[in-house]
């Protein structure tokens, strides 16, 4: 099943040594990820590892198994403060150096999944040079918070918008929490719309059926990009002519504007 996940079509994957794997199936999981890295001729797309969190005392005992070559990220699960991604930040620098690995490459990803972790967002989000984004886990947070989650998230609606906020703040990726009922695809459909809208670039899949809504609905649609191709054009011949004023569609166009029609070009390029 770890190999199989190479072939499907999302952009990173995540493979799990925590809440997914029983206390006695740590050590199995833990070898069976360090085989699978080490016998990797490529890594076809980035390939993150989740660790325990550092309240367990497992952190030695993951990235041992799991500081290879084919590592891209670790992702820190229920990051709570800057210094546990300091903590782990020291820790891959030690075993990068150890086995001869470049510096720094290894990125950390932090998710969020309790109240500290949350108010604490935009300081754990640029805590490290190695962080590369930060995700919302929804599940843990409220029963963290003490409520449940339910159909219209509004027990969530802080949290994850200041989540996404802190992401834009730091410079880094924020990713949406799982969608756990599989076979809601309307359901799944709306949440991607809403946290795309607050600023999240992607959200995590639990299944392979859930990978086509998500990659649907996070990707600018074509008359988004036609928008945007407009957009562009016409920012670039007014520039040519002089003219500081302009207007797509009857729409005034400032410099915000133009930038996000690039990044949205640039989105369909792949870059």
């Amino acid at each position: 099943m770890v190999m199989k996940s190479l072939e499907v079509g999302t952009d990173a994957l995540v493979w799990d040594l925590e809440d997914a794997v029983p206390l006695a199936e740590k050590d199995l999981a833990r070898t069976t990820i360090c085989t699978a890295l080490t016998n990797l001729a490529s890594t076809p797309k980035p390939i993150y590892v989740r660790i325990n969190s550092l309240g367990t005392g497992m952190l030695q005992s993951d990235l041992t198994h799991i500081v290879h070559p084919g590592l891209y990220g670790v992702m820190l699960s229920k990051a709570e403060s800057p210094s546990q991604v300091k903590e782990l930040d020291h820790e891959l620098t030690t075993l990068e150096a150890a086995r001869g690995l470049p510096q720094g490459t290894i990125k950390i990803h932090s998710i969020l999944e309790t109240c500290l972790g949350v108010l604490n967002a935009y300081a754990i989000a640029s805590a490290s040079s190695r962080a590369d984004g930060i995700s919302f886990g929804a599940e843990d947070f409220t029963l963290d918070l003490g409520t449940s989650r339910t159909r219209d998230g509004m027990e969530l609606a802080f949290a994850r918008a200041s989540v996404a906020l802190a992401a834009g703040a730091a410079k880094v990726v924020a990713i949406d929490t799982v969608y756990s009922d599989l076979n809601d695809e309307e359901g799944l459909s709306r949440e991607c719309r809403v946290a795309r809208q607050l600023g999240y670039k992607g959200k995590f899949a639990l299944h392979p059926k859930q990978i086509d809504i998500i990659n649907r609905e996070f990707s600018p649609s074509e008359s988004e990009l036609a928008y945007a191709e407009r957009v562009v054009e016409a920012f670039n011949k007014a520039q040519e002519a002089n003219i500081g004023v302009i207007t797509v569609d009857g729409k005034m166009i400032d410099p915000p504007v133009v930038e996000r029609a690039r990044q949205l070009l640039r989105l369909k390029r792949g870059n």
